[in-house]
């Protein structure tokens, strides 16, 4: 086998592997936007593995300020 044929067989390796990557992105565009739009919104800072249940739930509540609500 000469340089030209090892040449030309990775050039057509190549191409394969492009022509699958780009198939890949166009067939499942719209699930990979969505992802990566999720990954830019979200933040590398917090870890949802570290929140405190019962700490979320008392700041989600709205105060009443001592009035009822009628559901007796």
């Amino acid at each position: 086998m000469g340089k030209t044929a090892v040449t030309k067989q990775a050039m057509v390796v190549l191409g394969a592997l492009a022509f699958g990557w780009l198939a890949i992105e166009l067939a499942f565009k719209p699930f990979l936007d969505k992802a990566r739009s999720a990954m830019d919104k979200s933040d590398p800072a917090r870890d949802p593995d570290d929140v405190v249940d019962g700490a979320d739930e008392s700041a989600k509540k709205p105060s009443t300020g001592g009035e009822t609500t009628g559901d007796d």
